[in-house]
């Protein structure tokens, strides 16, 4: 019987030695002040002091990208699914009033490809340079007999800082208005519910997106989310937000009374920003009913800020590049009620 070796069981020490050669320089890329060391020790060291903090509180996040990767992987587009992974997690730490200081990967698949593997490493570097955050490390795992064929999964670990007098949220009250920043489509949440609409349409992934002009279908829902933390972060040292709720899983009406206090309420107006066409096709295509967009989908609406001075708020983030919405605003309710959302629907939304 022939020697055994590690290869032979399928898993290969020298592919992934060459990944590591490849992605330093991407890491190196994305260095910044508090930084302490390179990528490829035991751990990442990190001095938050020398970041600027006076009276640092970590704030930690952690997430994936959820089944987009099955279409990334069905298409062999793996550039951007890093940058979809770094934003899940930093826009969860700006709405805290957090500046995003170092992320980590955990990239795992059955048999390594060191092209397909840089390529999606490429995107968390791309990403975190877009949050102003160190790429310090990450695990790369090649596991023979967990994941088939080119698969592969992502998980992401960000940490941030902020001043502990500075936390958010903090001060919401009746009158304050609700603003709305504009997303570029589906983010990563979703996605089982996409695949399932698409799988029951003669449609493929390379086939014209039915709601965009130009492009495959595939290209059009694997736009990268958006990440807001430059964004975020004027308006927060502006001293202009209150709070933040990054729209995710659960839409608006599962994300946003989670950053408001014990007797208010936020009242919402599906009317008063554009909605992506995706979102009219995947409803229509689907037949998926208004209420359970909302609950699944960001349905157009990236990110919403609480805040007391509307125009002020909108000034800075449309200078940093945001598309604003005044989307609605806060309400008193019973002192000790649970923070509820009520949205009016105009007939015939969202198709």
């Amino acid at each position: 019987m022939p020697s055994m070796t590690y290869r032979t069981a399928g898993v290969d020490i020298e592919a992934g030695d060459a990944l590591v050669e490849r992605i330093k320089p991407l890491a190196r890329a994305t260095t910044r002040s508090g930084v302490l060391g390179g990528i490829g020790g035991f751990g990442a060291l990190f001095d938050p002091r020398a970041a600027g903090f006076r009276d640092p509180v970590l704030v930690s996040s952690t997430d994936g990208v959820g089944t987009k990767l099955r279409i990334a992987i069905d298409t062999g587009r793996h550039d951007s699914v890093g940058i979809d992974l770094v934003a899940m997690c930093v826009n969860d730490l700006v709405v805290q009033g957090a500046e995003p200081l170092f992320f980590l990967d955990y990239f795992a698949t059955g048999r390594l490809s060191v092209e397909q593997a840089a390529r999606v490493i490429g995107g968390i570097a791309a990403g975190c340079r877009l949050a102003g955050c160190a790429l310090v490390g990450g695990e790369t795992a090649e596991m023979p007999g967990m994941y088939a064929g080119g698969d592969y999964d992502l998980a992401g670990f960000a940490v941030g800082a902020a001043e502990r007098d500075a936390l958010l949220p903090k001060g919401v009250t009746s009158g304050d208005t609700v603003l709305g920043l504009a997303s570029n489509g589906v983010h990563s949440n979703g996605f089982s519910l996409v695949r399932r609409i698409v799988d029951g349409t003669t449609a493929d992934w390379a086939t014209p997106a039915p709601f965009a002009g130009g492009g495959t279908l595939g290209d059009a829902l694997l736009a990268p989310t958006r990440i807001y933390v430059r964004s975020l972060l004027a308006l927060h040292r502006a001293g202009l937000m209150k709070a933040a709720a990054h729209i995710t899983g659960g839409g608006l009406p599962g994300n946003l009374p989670r950053v408001l206090p014990t007797g208010t309420n936020a009242a919402l107006d599906a009317g008063a920003w554009k909605l992506p066409p995706v979102f009219a096709w995947l409803a229509q295509t689907g037949d998926v009913a208004a209420e359970e967009m909302l609950r699944v989908f960001n349905c157009g609406i990236g990110m919403a800020v609480v805040t007391a001075d509307p125009a002020a708020a909108r000034a800075v983030l449309e200078a940093e590049g945001e598309t604003v919405f005044t989307i609605g605003t806060i309400e008193a309710a019973a002192p000790d009620a649970e923070p509820e959302i009520r949205i009016n629907l105009p007939a015939g939304w969202p198709t």
